[in-house]
C-alpha cells in the first residue's frame, strides 16, 4: 500500500541497489505509516519549507510532501540515493530540491534565508544519520542569531540520546545536551520507533524528538556556556570546584552564588546561565 502512488520503498531500494552503509550511519525507515507519523509530529507544513538531512531512498521525504509541505530541501551525501530522490522530485514537480553534499559542511541559515524570502516558514525534520545527529543538533542549538532560522525541529535519535536531550537537572541522563536544549528550546519526546521498523534494524530503540525554540531564552554567551557545560560535565562525578577549576574554580562559583561542593547534574539551566555570566 503506497501513500502517494510511488512504488514501495523496498522496491526502490532493490531497484537502485541501496543497501544501507554503516559508515554513513544509515538505517532506512521503510514503514510509511511511521514516516507519516513523523511528518505529522512536525506540525502544519502547508506554509513551510522543510529541511531534511539524510533522506536516503526518500521515505520521510515522501511523507513530508504527502503531508502538504510547500517545499522540501533534502541534503544527501550518498550519491547512490540521488536517482531514487529524482523520482520523488518528478512526482512532486517544483516541490523537492535535492542537494548532493555533506550536512556538516552545509550553510543551513543561508538555505533557510532563501526559503523565507519566498514567505515560507522553515522547519527541520529528519531521521538523522546516527553518526552526525548529535553534532548537528548542537550546531542548530548554538546558532548565533536567536530566534533561529527554524520554527521547529522534529528529529530522530537513538532513544538514549533523545533522553539526554529532554533531561532536566537531577536526572541520570542530564548533561551538556540537556542544558543546551533546555536553555534555548522546549523539547519533548513525541514517540518511540522500534528497531524492526528500519532496514537494517539498529540494535536500539529510536525516538522522535520535537523541539520548539524559546522566544527569549535567558541571556548569556553561547560559546561560554558551551565551555562551562563541557568543563562541568567533563568530570561529572567531581564537585564543581574541581570540575570548573580551569574556569576559576571556587572563586567563580562564589561569584555565581553556587555551592562549590555541588555536582554538575544538580544545577538547573538557570544556574548554568548564572555560572556562565560570572566567568
Amino acid at each position: 500500500m503506497s501513500i502517494d502512488g510511488l512504488p514501495p520503498l523496498r522496491e526502490v531500494i532493490e531497484r537502485h541497489g541501496l543497501q544501507a552503509k554503516k559508515a554513513l550511519g544509515q538505517n532506512f525507515l521503510l514503514d510509511l505509516n511511521l514516516t507519516g507519523k513523523i511528518a505529522r509530529a512536525a506540525g502544519n507544513l502547508s506554509d513551510s519549507t522543510v529541511i531534511e538531512v539524510g533522506p536516503g531512498p526518500g521515505g520521510l521525504t515522501r511523507a513530508l510532501l504527502s503531508a502538504g509541505a510547500r517545499r522540501v530541501i533534502a541534503i544527501e551525501r550518498d550519491e547512490r540515493c540521488l536517482a531514487a530522490l529524482a523520482e520523488v522530485s518528478n512526482h512532486y514537480p517544483g516541490r523537492l530540491e535535492v542537494i548532493s553534499g555533506d550536512a556538516l559542511k552545509t550553510d543551513f541559515a543561508a538555505l533557510a534565508n532563501a526559503a523565507s524570502q519566498g514567505g515560507d516558514l522553515v522547519r527541520i525534520a529528519a531521521n538523522l544519520p546516527y553518526n552526525i545527529g548529535t553534532e548537528l543538533l548542537i550546531r542548530w542549538l548554538t546558532v548565533t542569531d536567536w530566534p533561529p532560522f527554524y520554527q521547529s525541529m522534529t528529529l530522530m535519535f537513538q532513544r538514549e540520546v533523545a533522553e539526554r536531550i529532554v533531561a532536566g537537572a537531577g536526572s541520570e541522563a542530564y548533561g551538556r545536551l540537556g542544558v543546551l536544549a533546555g536553555w534555548r528550546t522546549e523539547a519533548r519526546i513525541a514517540f518511540d520507533v522500534p528497531p524492526q521498523a528500519f532496514t537494517p534494524p539498529p540494535k536500539v530503540t529510536s525516538s522522535v524528538v520535537h523541539l520548539v525554540p524559546r522566544a527569549s531564552p535567558l541571556a548569556t554567551d553561547v560559546k561560554k556556556l558551551g565551555r562551562v557545560t563541557e568543563a562541568a560535565f567533563g568530570q561529572r562525578r567531581k564537585m564543581l570546584r574541581q570540575s570548573v577549576k580551569s574556569l576559576g574554580g571556587e572563586a567563580l562559583l562564589m561569584r555565581a552564588n553556587i555551592d562549590p561542593t555541588r555536582r554538575a547534574e544538580t544545577l538547573s539551566v538557570e544556574e548554568f546561565v548564572r555560572l556562565t555570566n560570572a566567568v
